[in-house]
């Protein structure tokens, strides 16, 4: 009995001094256990390609033509013949003016016209009678001078005549007030029994034409100058004349279908805002777009041969203001890359310094590391890009 409690003293006395070593033996699985995984991140491959210069700039809607209906007599309005809000084409007639006292100076000038004739058949006769008796030397040349002086006299007053009739038919026709263009017609400022003046400031109604439609919209001209300055310098690509095409984004964020052109830009700086004023013209056929809408106006301006653009969420920006990347290296490792950028376009940022092709910049996962961290990168998926440039779409 004794020698057996003394064999199981040394056995626990052996455990015991072997348990540091059993405890260092699991260390290190216990150490690989708690170490933390390389956090996952999504990147994107910088390439660099051609992209056209897309500038998206502020506008308002204008009515191509715009007229003010006046009255061109005076007298009392009639009748209206036309619907407030609809579309007329020109010459439709709008309003009627009692063309009743028209018609009696109609009347009154054919009758002096008559009477013009009947002065001048007589003076016409007596002048050849005169002439006859003339070369047979019956009558003096003093008679022959006064006859054919008195024909001419009536065949003026027969002239004068006729522009009082036709003077006094413009009148009668203008007593119907028409369009003077196709368009959309406004409220109507008058109503029957109203009294109009000719030449009056104050207009009938007011026609504007909407189909096509311009879109007025302005850009610093510092921004001219440097676009002007790329150009010539040949770090921007030209676009052909052509293909310069305009495009407008609505307040609610969806694009017009229908692409314009760009009419022209303005030769002088506004001395207030130091704006150029530009101007585009779009086809309106369902007259969706109407005079005074807010829109962004998208003008491409030149192309970029080997233009380097990322997403706009892969840019950060630092403590004093600046843009900045995080770079994934060869040993995926997380550098921080200093950058400058350009424009915005389509969820994108143009990076005009700081990276080149083949460059991995962190797009997704910012929050899972730090510079310098060892991080595992995969591809940004297609799908989260249409999301993002959703958001920024939506964002702007």
């Amino acid at each position: 009995m004794t020698s057996f409690r003394a064999h199981s003293a040394g056995i626990a006395m052996m455990l015991a001094a072997m348990a540091p070593l059993l405890a260092g033996c699991n260390e290190p699985n216990a150490a690989a256990a708690s170490a933390p995984a390389e956090p996952d991140v999504s990147v994107v491959t910088v390439t660099a390609q051609p992209r056209a210069m897309v500038r998206e700039l502020p506008g308002r809607i204008a009515p191509t033509r715009v007229s003010e209906v006046r009255p061109r007599v005076s007298g009392i309005v009639v009748e209206r013949l036309f619907h407030q809000g609809s579309e007329v084409k020109a010459g439709d007639p709008l309003y009627r003016i009692d063309p009743r006292p028209f018609e009696v100076e109609v009347q009154a000038n054919e009758a002096a016209l008559a009477r013009a004739r009947a002065v001048l058949d007589q003076a016409s006769q007596y002048a050849r009678r005169i002439a006859l008796l003339t070369t047979q030397r019956a009558s003096p040349e003093v008679e022959n001078e006064k006859a054919i002086a008195a024909e001419r006299q009536a065949a003026a007053d027969v002239e004068a005549r006729k522009a009082d009739v036709a003077r006094a038919r413009l009148n009668l026709e203008f007593a119907t007030v028409r369009a003077p263009i196709d368009g959309i017609i406004g409220a109507a400022l008058v109503s029957e029994g109203a009294l109009v003046v000719q030449n009056d400031a104050a207009s009938l109604a007011t026609i504007q034409q909407l189909d096509p439609i311009y879109a007025d919209f302005t850009q610093s001209a510092s921004e001219l100058y440097h676009l002007r300055r790329a150009l010539e310098s040949g770090e921007l690509d030209r676009i052909a004349p052509d293909a310069v095409k305009v495009r407008l984004v609505l307040d609610d964020n969806v694009g017009y279908p229908i692409p314009g052109k760009l009419l022209f830009s303005e030769a002088k700086v506004d001395a207030y805002t130091g704006q150029v004023t530009l101007r585009g013209e779009f086809p309106n056929p369902k007259r969706e777009l109407l005079p005074g809408m807010y829109v962004r106006v998208q003008i491409e301006q030149g192309i970029d041969s080997d233009a380097i653009a990322v997403p706009q969420q892969a840019i950060q920006r630092n403590g004093g203001g600046g843009s900045e990347v995080f770079v994934v290296t060869d040993d995926n490792r997380v550098l921080v890359q200093p950058v400058r950028v350009g424009l915005l376009q389509g969820g994108e940022w143009f990076v005009t310094d700081g990276l080149k092709a083949g460059d991995r910049v962190v797009v997704e996962g910012f929050q899972k590391f730090a510079a310098g961290d060892r991080v595992r990168p995969h591809a940004w998926e297609e799908a989260d890009a249409s999301v993002t440039k959703q958001a920024a779409s939506v964002s702007r």
